[in-house]
């Protein structure tokens, strides 16, 4: 699969039938809220986790200098704690840019802090992308990370929000925590 997905999301999800749909965010859509939403709720699906797996060519890295960003990955009896925002489908003309670099949207159930449910679109970039980096060491991760930068900012910028924005929302996430300590560390 190529880097840019906009065209394949639009093709696969067609939203033209819905007025609003909710969107699950786990990685910088739970701190960079660049986009219209009628409600948002803490939520978490199940079976899935975040991880730094992702290239990032296009916001907080280059395509010599790669930045990493969060994917998420299946694995049975985990749950990956985030933000759903209702939002019209509009905005998705917004968000397939944004998540064009290797994210494909699907719909997945969601359950709600006061355990109520409903189905959102999550962006999941999987192993088959142009861009996925995969597993690595967390020391070699942590310093790709402090190393690299983009259009959007530096990629340390990105991982220290996350691992902000989760603390806000009451989730800890040992990955993202052991990174951050490695990034404010001076091992790396």
């Amino acid at each position: 699969m190529s880097f840019n997905t906009v065209e394949l999301n639009r093709q696969r999800q067609p939203l033209e039938h819905m007025d609003t749909v909710w969107l699950f965010g786990y990685g910088s859509l739970i701190f960079k809220v660049d986009f219209e939403y009628l409600e948002s709720r803490t939520a978490s699906i199940q079976n899935w986790e975040r991880r730094f797996w992702q290239g990032s060519h296009d916001h907080r890295g280059t395509y010599e200098v790669p930045g990493r960003v969060v994917t998420l990955i299946e694995r049975e009896g985990s749950h990956c704690k985030g933000v759903a925002y209702r939002v019209p489908t509009e905005v998705f003309d917004h968000l397939d840019v944004r998540e064009k670099n290797g994210y494909l949207r699907f719909f997945t159930p969601m359950t709600f802090e006061d355990g109520s449910k409903a189905d959102g679109l999550v962006y999941v970039a999987s192993e088959d992308n142009a861009a996925y980096l995969g597993p690595d060491k967390d020391e070699k991760m942590a310093r790709q990370i402090a190393m690299a930068s983009g259009p959007s900012g530096p990629n340390a910028e990105y991982l220290l929000k996350l691992a902000d924005a989760l603390r806000a929302l009451g989730d800890h996430d040992e990955h993202v925590f052991r990174l951050e300590t490695l990034l404010k560390s001076e091992s790396i």
